[in-house]
């Protein structure tokens, strides 16, 4: 019994010892752990007020902001001004960087001109008028990319700012403007009236003088084949070019070979005043009519829908919009007016009737001879170009212009052969009046 009593009195001390040894190494953690932590947040300070004062001494060593005023707002001109190029590179941003948001804001937002905000000059800039400068011709966007663009409309209607309506000439053409010269006169002393846009062969690589109406004025352009669906392609693509600036209001569509028969202020005055759109539009049966039609259009297209009349066209800005914006319409002929059906002859007539009658003349502005049978109409030389021959065809008709008869029914002419041109600069004066 004592030997037992012994015993435990032995393991007592052995026990306390334990657990003040236990007891000791708890305290030891709970102080490490405290001391870490508050070293952790020490340290996070203390980095992030390093961060903070690296980031102070970069930016010391940008150039201070300018304060010179900004460049007067430039006026409206068929020209484009040059961009704005700031002096200063890119802070920290890599070469492939820079190429990729470059190549963004030429898809998105060019052709109009993007606020450079590395310029202290454009933080006091006239945004709006910034946004309404005339964009360039030529850009890298595809035909998708701009009819896109070039459909975005404001849903409010009234400009808050003084508009000047301006012509938008929209050339079809193959090659080079033959009858430049003659166009040269014609657009004189008019600058900020009207814009010029030239679609020709891809391949063209023909120049013009830098003082011509016409340098600069070459949008991107595709192949265009006589009677096929790209006929049609093409003036979309020249609409939309016109669209993109916010000035343009009516769009004419003319080629190389075409004349005006009248002075600039009274074709512009006849298009801006002019209640009604101009694209011709009739029912015709037989084989060149009704006769090219093809029953697949169904249902979007009926018989009793189809129409024909002549590709040169003039429209607002309205009518232009629902041109390039279509598509209903255009992709059934893109699919079924093959071969001899003639897009360029039946698409507008046809898309016009169906859904703007009664904003539409029915008529052209383009006088065109088809006297003479065969798919082409006849061509005027130099010997045709008489005082009577341009007489005629400035008053030899009546038609109605916003409700009223009167006897300016043509604006333009075609088609002229190249050897016609001087006869026309010499009779430019005395009987087209410029």
């Amino acid at each position: 019994m004592k030997f037992e009593d012994q015993q435990q009195h032995r393991q007592q001390p052995s026990i306390v010892k334990l657990l003040k040894f236990q007891y000791n190494s708890f305290l030891s953690c709970l102080l490490f752990l405290v001391l870490g932590i508050g070293l952790g947040f020490y340290l996070s300070s203390y980095l992030k007020e390093i961060t903070f004062n690296l980031q102070l001494n970069q930016l010391s060593f940008l150039p201070p902001l300018s304060k010179s005023t900004p460049p007067p707002p430039t006026s409206i001109s068929g020209q484009p001004p040059p961009p704005f190029i700031s002096d200063q590179p890119p802070l920290s941003i890599s070469d492939q960087q820079e190429e990729t948001a470059a190549s963004l804001i030429r898809k998105i937002s060019s052709p109009f001109l993007v606020p450079n905000y590395t310029n202290s000059q454009n933080f006091t800039q006239n945004w709006l008028k910034e946004f309404l400068r005339p964009p360039k011709v030529m850009h890298d966007m595809e035909d998708e990319e701009l009819l896109w663009r070039a459909s975005m409309v404001p849903r409010i209607k009234e400009y808050p700012f003084k508009r000047v309506p301006k012509v938008a000439f929209l050339f079809l053409t193959k090659g080079p403007m033959i009858f430049g010269p003659l166009w040269e006169r014609f657009f004189r002393g008019h600058r900020g009236l009207y814009s010029i846009y030239v679609h020709s062969h891809p391949f063209f690589n023909g120049t013009v003088p830098k003082r011509s109406v016409f340098y600069g004025r070459r949008i991107p352009s595709k192949d265009v084949r006589w009677g096929d669906m790209n006929m049609v392609e093409a003036e979309r693509r020249l609409l939309a070019n016109g669209l993109l600036d916010i000035s343009n209001e009516r769009f004419v569509l003319l080629s190389e070979s075409c004349i005006p028969l009248f002075n600039f202020s009274t074709i512009y005055n006849y298009l801006v005043n002019s209640l009604e759109t101009f694209v011709e539009s009739y029912d015709l049966p037989g084989g060149v009519g009704r006769g090219r039609y093809h029953r697949r259009m169904r249902p979007q297209i009926t018989l009793e829908d189809w129409r024909k009349g002549s590709q040169w066209f003039e429209m607002d800005r309205f009518l232009a919009l629902e041109v390039i914006a279509d598509r209903t319409y255009f992709p059934v002929f893109r699919r079924f007016c093959r071969g001899s059906c003639y897009g360029d002859e039946h698409y507008l007539p046809t898309f016009v009737t169906m859904k703007f009658w009664n904003r539409n003349s029915n008529r052209s502005l383009t006088y065109v001879d088809w006297s003479k049978r065969g798919p082409h109409p006849a061509s005027f030389q130099r010997t045709d170009v008489t005082v009577e021959f341009l007489e005629r065809l400035r008053n030899a008709t009546t038609c109605e212009y916003n409700g009223h008869i009167t006897n300016v029914c043509f604006l333009f002419a075609r088609k002229f052969l190249p050897n016609a041109l001087d006869r026309l600069l010499k009779f430019a004066s005395p009987v087209l009046k410029f």
